[in-house]
């Protein structure tokens, strides 16, 4: 059983208002297009009135059909409602309503940034109504019917509902300014609210203005007709501190129709609204007081204003309930208390214009008589419109067309005269930008040898043309359209907009007769409106995309923001270095958007991958060391630090981080920090929030100590920072400052190096955070009734809802939240559907991703879901997107007020959750965000029965980025890729580990346990213990890489305790060479891999298997070459006993050949990313063994095996062109003709006899000792004694102690 408690709150103003305004009306106020009969006259159409034949209905049920009220005098409107006509067929389906003052110049009601239509009747019965969202205040109504009953005609009972309405009306006749004069000569203002209605024609013209003589002001003004807002509360003299704010709103205020402005002010911080839509900014400067002098004026600036007017024209039209700070100017002024003198007639009611609009929409033309056979064509007329093109005017002359056009935001004239045999045409443009929405003003007289255009009245944009022409007119002018054929038709057909002002043949074109019928025809054209829409404004493009309309539509432009979408609204930036990791991504400078759709901008920062973690790196622009000089604790220094990204932007970091570090440091001397007398330090340091600490770094909060006095280690005992104890001598006072909460420093204030011999030095490192607690916040949700319940989701035009999930379950609601009809929900409806559903009153809407896979596969999936004004979204996984427009006309705000729900439907709590209903999710769900939020679902799973926080298994998904071999680890937050059995490093075991080997470096690799007389203590043994099948191979698998300018050389050697080894070689002239003796031939099995050179100082890889017989060698990327052991030969390798790398240092049967052809003097270069067989030897010796000889430098520059063809010097990445850089492994310097060539040549002669004095005594001593069993080699006996003492260590040996230098280290990485 399921208990269901709803709950209704209704939302009262203190007087409501609510009453029938239409049903106490007499019949006269109703009035109407037609009439069917008597009995349906207009003033039946009152609600739930049965008089005459029970309601209106017209003579036509067709779209020029109006019913009209008239209230009497002006009201507010609140709600409507309607009916059909008393028992019949005939109701109103659909309709507009239109309003106005005069009954003339009527306005559409507008709802969601659309001319509204109302839903009507179904039947003739019951009564719609419909709450009017904007509320408006008018005289006359006009109910126009769209759609009506298919059983019959239109019919309509109406109610309006509403209260009455009267405040006080000031006209402004463009000359006249009221004065409000202050109480004082001068205000000292830190509070302001100014409130005020106007209407106008006009679209320039200066509200409200005030200023002072320390230069603060502040003016409201109309500017092509939008409103302009600037205020000024101060700047300095020396122009440091620019208080000059502008902010710009709304837009087509020229209409004649009334619009309210509210102004709150309160120190700088300022809210500006226009008609209900609010912008919030605050004033530039440091100023928080508006200082004015004398007055504030309205309709204009004062007389005595200062230059500043800048000529600008004062307001012509109507203003009313002018507020100022709590006074009722337009009070005040009937009243005769305020300077009114500029007036010449000042009148307190509403001086109406007597303009006739007429509206145009694509299937629209409007036809009036002209002069027929006359020899001259004047024709005037103004419009607006949003299209780059469109007819505005055409006319058959009696021998050709006259048509004017705008084409490309420009107007053009055509006029075609054609005679018996000539045919004469004439082509004029002029304007740009016209496609604006403001009100232009076209004029074309035409006739003999003779024709101009003038745009707007001026006469720079006058063109002219004197070709031949004659003109004849045919009598009939169209306007906004022309649909009928003739020999020329016109290039453009119809036009979206609005006209005004015709003139025809010099003489007002008479709307009134064209609208009664008594003249001229026309088609789908509205008169006596201007149903004109700027759908930029409000500015539904976010985070600074620029907005383009036409007449029907917007679109945002989105390039260089960031941010993409119909509404620019989503970030194409991940939120942290964390979620760029999980895209396999390596170390980098990235951007990052930390709140996605949310206010903050991205930003570049450093992404350092480490094995285990991810730190996020923000540079600051103080140089390090930074002087200090001339403090004191009177006058502190203070230091500022600016950051790459903004203050904002990097609190946004640290919130979400898991820790933050940055390093601080004071050098000094004769320069105290911390410690005076009174307890108030010298020095201190401002954090996020302009916050003062007085600890310092490797401190904590509360503690006034430095890392010394934590660590009871100052150079002075009796303080507790170095520097504290003021000596002559340089100090210095460091450590890292580790409370998030407190980070970053913002500013540094130095109180202590005015005193002769003071100095001090101070460095701020970058600040430095790890992690990402939003990237990794996730609940587990373990039963299908658990669900985590948030504050209700606040997405009215624009919402996007992402996260990540994994299931094993096949369907369940991620998330839901409700209104009264409208709602939002994410689900799983099966295990391969994804389905994102909403309704803001159109209807629902659905839409779903089919994933080729399952998506109850236990991996982590990404769902995205947007909507907003223009389009919905769905989109699974970057791979699978659906998307549906919003419909042109509809609701666009979707309102909710329940919670919103995580883990299982609203809804549910009242339906049967059997089979069949909508189920709750079980699984994971983490890194929740909606609009750029992200949800803690880890807090609130701690206090919720059936929910857990966290969520483990990352590796079923991420696995896949650890490469090489490398195993995915488990961790609460995230994963990690643990590369140690592999031949890589790196967050992803993608980096190469390899050493650079200097001529006589070796690594020996035990792989039985063996014990050696003597060792050399700087020399350690790695040892692998083998299992028994492994002692004996019948396979191996080798890999590795190298570059070296030497040869010959072994790179690799494998030995046995038998006569068995495998050898990989680089021959006397750089050729590849593989060597296998698995016994059973009298010769080892050489395999030359590659006739080329390799010891070209280039990068190369190989990487070989061997199976029984069968060898598969790949070298660089060419494909892979097989070869087979010989019939004769063992596939057995017997008895594996060490590996050596760079150079052999064997005890046992070794191979002659290679001893004496390429073990000296070593391998001289670079291996990397070496494996056996599963075993890593070259890293294992370099994390295993101390580096401090230097023996065995680490290096990847083996990383890069080469490509086919070789690189070219010019291509060469390894090659320093044109710079100053030296090789220092190249020590063949270039010498100047001339210089030390004799030397030159001694020396060559020393080095060729010392070289045979040695290779003599080679000889000798492999004769001496072969016999013996003692070491193969040419090495000193010394450098081989060695011990066995622990299992995983590697011996490297060096003919030559010397270490390698920082700069070799260096070109090698």
């Amino acid at each position: 059983m399921c208990l269901c408690l709803g709950l209704h709150i209704l939302s009262l103003s203190t007087e409501k208002c609510d009453e029938a305004l239409a049903s106490p009306l007499p019949h006269t106020a109703f009035t109407s297009s037609s009439v069917f009969s008597n009995g349906y006259a207009p003033g039946y159409a009152k609600l739930n009135r049965r008089g005459g034949a029970g309601g209106w209905s017209p003579l036509d049920s067709d779209h020029y059909q109006w019913l009209q009220v008239d209230l009497g005098s002006r009201k507010q409107v609140s709600a409507i409602a309607t009916q059909g006509r008393y028992s019949s067929s005939d109701w109103t389906t659909r309709y507009r309503l239109l309003y106005s003052d005069t009954g003339r110049n009527w306005k559409p009601y507008h709802q969601d940034g659309n001319i509204w239509a109302f839903s009507g009747n179904s039947n003739s019965e019951s009564s719609v109504r419909h709450e009017l969202q904007q509320g408006i205040v008018a005289r006359f109504l006009r109910l126009v019917p769209l759609d009506w009953s298919e059983e019959g005609r239109i019919g309509l009972r109406i109610e309006v509902y509403g209260c009455s309405y009267w405040v006080g009306v000031i006209n402004f006749d463009g000359q006249g300014v009221i004065s409000y004069r202050f109480k004082v000569k001068k205000m000292k203002i830190i509070k302001d609210v100014i409130a005020l209605r106007f209407k106008t024609s006009e679209n320039e013209g200066v509200i409200l203005h005030g200023e002072g003589q320390q230069g603060d002001y502040i003016t409201l003004e109309l500017r092509k007709a939008k409103l302009l807002l600037q205020i000024n509360l101060g700047s300095n003299q020396y122009g440091s501190i620019l208080g000059h704010t502008s902010v710009t709103t709304g837009s087509l205020l020229d209409d004649n129709h009334w619009h309210s402005v509210v102004i709150e002010r309160y120190r700088r911080n300022v809210n500006f609204t226009l008609d209900r839509h609010t912008q919030h900014f605050r004033t530039n400067g440091e100023f928080d007081h508006l200082d004015l002098d004398y007055e504030l004026s309205f309709g204009g600036m004062p007389y005595s204003g200062k230059p500043v007017g800048g000529g600008r024209k004062n307001f012509k039209g109507c203003m009313e309930s002018i507020n100022y700070n709590g006074d009722n100017i337009t009070d005040l002024a009937r009243r005769k208390k305020l300077d009114t003198s500029s007036f010449r007639n000042l009148s307190f009611s509403c001086v109406e214009t007597h303009t006739f609009p007429v509206f145009f929409n694509a299937t629209s033309f409007l036809q009036l008589p002209g002069r027929a056979n006359h020899n001259t064509i004047s024709v005037s007329f103004q419009f607006r419109t949003w299209n780059p093109d469109g007819l505005l005017f055409f006319s058959n002359l009696d021998d050709g067309t006259l048509e004017i056009s705008l084409e490309d935001s420009k107007v053009s004239v055509h006029i075609n005269v054609t005679k018996a045999t000539t045919n004469n045409r004439v082509d004029l443009s002029s304007g740009s930008g016209l496609n604006d929405g403001q009100w232009h003003a076209i004029r074309l007289v035409a006739k003999e040898n003779f024709a101009m255009l003038t745009i707007d009245g001026e006469e720079a944009s006058a063109v002219r043309s004197t070709s031949p022409l004659t003109i004849t007119t045919g009598g009939t002018y169209h306007l906004g359209g022309y649909f009928l054929q003739t020999l020329f038709p016109p290039s453009q057909r119809s036009f979206q907009g609005c006209m005004q002002a015709i003139l025809v043949d010099d003489q007002p074109a008479d709307l009134h007769a064209v609208e009664k019928g008594t003249m001229g025809a026309f088609e789908n054209v509205s008169l006596d409106m201007c149903a004109i829409i700027d759908r930029c404004m409000p500015n539904h493009c976010e985070h600074g995309g620029r907005c383009k309309q036409t007449w029907d539509s917007f679109s945002c432009t989105c390039d260089g923001t960031g941010y993409t979408g119909a509404t620019c609204h989503t970030s194409i930036y991940e939120p942290s270095c964390e979620a760029y990791k999980h895209l396999g991504r390596s170390s980098d400078t990235y951007w990052i958007d930390p709140d996605g759709s949310g206010p903050l901008g991205p930003f570049k920062v450093n992404c350092n991958m480490t094995e285990d973690k991810v730190w996020t790196t923000v540079m600051n622009n103080l140089p390090p060391k930074t002087v200090v000089t001339g403090s004191s604790r009177e006058r502190r220094t203070v230091l500022q630090v600016n950051y790459s990204a903004s203050m904002d932007q990097v609190t946004a970091i640290t919130t979400s981080a898991e820790y933050c570090e940055q390093r601080i440091a004071y050098s000094c001397r004769m320069s105290r920090l911390l410690n005076t007398p009174d307890g108030t330090p010298y020095t201190w340091w401002v954090g996020r929030g302009s916050e003062k600490h007085f600890y310092w770094g490797g401190s904590g909060p509360g503690i006034q100590k430095c890392a010394c006095g934590i660590d009871r280690n100052c150079t002075d005992p009796k303080y507790d920072c170095n520097c504290d104890a003021d000596h002559k001598q340089w100090r210095e006072d460091s450590g890292l400052l580790v409370y998030k909460e407190h980070l970053p420093v913002s500013q540094v204030a130095v109180g202590d190096t005015n005193r002769p011999g003071s100095e001090a030095k101070l460095t701020v490192g970058p600040l430095c955070c790890q992690g990402d607690d939003n990237y990794w916040n996730a609940a587990s949700f373990t039963t299908p009734s658990s669900y985590l319940h948030f504050a209700t989701f606040q997405g009215e035009t624009s919402a996007d809802i992402s996260f990540y999930f994994k299931t094993s379950a096949s369907y369940g609601v991620f998330l839901e939240n409700l209104g009264n009809t409208d709602f939002i929900r994410l689900e799983l409806k099966s295990h391969k559907i994804i389905s994102f559903s909403f309704d803001v009153g159109n209807g629902r809407v659905e839409l779903t991703v089919h994933s080729a896979t399952p998506l109850n596969d236990d991996q982590w999936h990404h769902v995205m879901a947007e909507r907003n004004v223009k389009e919905s979204v769905l989109q699974l996984d970057q791979t699978y997107r659906a998307s549906r427009l919003a419909p042109a006309q509809g609701h666009t705000r979707l309102e909710l007020f329940s919670q919103l729900y995580v883990g299982k439907p609203a809804s549910l709590t009242c339906q049967d959750s059997a089979a069949g209903g909508q189920r709750g999710f079980l699984g994971c769900i983490r890194a929740l965000r909606m609009n750029g939020i992200t949800l803690d679902l880890e807090e609130r799973a701690m206090v919720t029965p059936g929910v857990k926080p966290g969520c483990q298994g990352h590796c079923t998904s991420f696995g896949m980025y650890c490469r090489n071999g490398g195993k995915c680890v488990e961790r609460y937050n995230g994963y990690l890729c643990d590369c140690t059995a592999t031949a890589y490093d790196g967050p992803f075991c993608t980096r190469d580990v390899g050493g650079f080997f200097e001529a006589g470096t070796l690594v020996k690799y035990n792989f039985m346990p063996e014990a050696v007389a003597g060792a050399s203590r700087d020399t350690k043994i790695l040892t692998h213990q083998l299992m028994p099948h492994e002692v004996n191979l019948t396979k191996e698998e080798v890999a590795f890489s190298f570059s070296t300018s030497n040869a010959p050389a072994i790179l690799m050697y494998v030995s046995s305790k038998t006569q068995d080894y495998l050898a990989v070689v680089l021959r006397q002239n750089g050729s590849l060479q593989v060597r296998y003796n698995l016994g059973g031939l009298r010769e080892p099995f050489s395999i030359d891999v590659d006739q080329r050179n390799l010891a070209n100082g280039q990068p190369h890889s190989i990487n070989m298997s061997r199976v029984d017989r069968s060898i598969t060698i790949q070298l660089d990327h060419y494909p892979p070459v097989s070869y087979t052991l010989p019939d004769a030969s063992d596939t057995q390798f017997n008895l594996v006993k060490t590996l050596f790398l760079g150079k052999v240092f064997e005890t046992g049967h070794i191979d002659p050949v290679l001893i004496e052809r390429y073990n000296t003097p070593g391998f001289v270069g670079c291996l990397s990313r070496v494996q056996f067989n599963g075993v890593v030897p070259l890293k294992s010796a370099l994390r295993t063994v101390a580096q401090a000889q230097g023996k065995l430098v680490e290096s990847n520059c083996g990383s890069s095996p080469l490509t086919i063809p070789p690189m070219s010097a010019a291509t060469d990445p390894w090659r320093l062109d044109n710079t100053d850089a030296e090789f220092p492994f190249n020590e063949e310097r270039v010498i100047p003709d001339g210089v030390n060539r004799d030397s030159a040549i001694i020396g060559g002669v020393i080095a060729v006899v010392i070289f045979t004095i040695l290779c003599t005594l080679v000889f000798l001593i492999r004769y001496m000792f072969r016999h013996k069993g003692t070491y193969h080699t040419n090495e000193a006996k010394g450098s081989a004694e060695s011990a066995g003492e622990s299992a995983d260590t590697a011996i490297i040996g060096t003919d030559n102690p010397e270490t390698i230098d920082e700069s070799k280290k260096e070109w090698f990485i």
